[in-house]
């Protein structure tokens, strides 16, 4: 018997997460570590859960999370992003309700980059008239 296993890659800012989901009691597993040691804050955990309370689905999945790149709030982005596109993977029918809610379209912003002659990406030098 083949496991069932559904497979997604999340993206926010500079973070990539892949994900993948199979049946079991809702462990969560980031980089080997357990998923409340890795994200302290209750926000960041309410963030990434979010997708299974929509889809009713909270208890039913096991998540193997690895993560690379940015912070830790661009990570916990990541992570939801790609959970919503496992569980839409798993049951095609989660699509609308994630699709409403803004979890299956990647969030495009990124920091900008500083430019050459400024203080940054669109702060300037301070000018002295004197």
């Amino acid at each position: 018997m083949v496991e069932e296993k559904y497979y997604a890659t999340g993206k926010r800012k500079t973070t990539v997460a892949r994900v993948w989901l199979k049946p079991g009691e809702g462990n969560i597993e980031v980089n080997k570590r357990a998923f409340d040691n890795y994200f302290p804050r209750e926000t960041q955990r309410m963030t990434i859960l979010r997708p299974f309370e929509l889809t009713n689905t909270m208890g039913q999945f096991d998540a193997y999370v690895n993560v690379k790149g940015g912070g830790i709030s661009g990570q916990a982005g990541a992570i939801k992003h790609g959970i919503s596109k496992a569980l839409t993977a798993y049951n095609e029918k989660y699509r609308d309700v994630l699709k409403k809610a803004g979890f299956i379209t990647r969030d495009p912003r990124v920091k900008e980059r500083k430019k050459y002659g400024q203080r940054g990406a669109r702060a300037r030098f301070q000018y002295s008239k004197r």
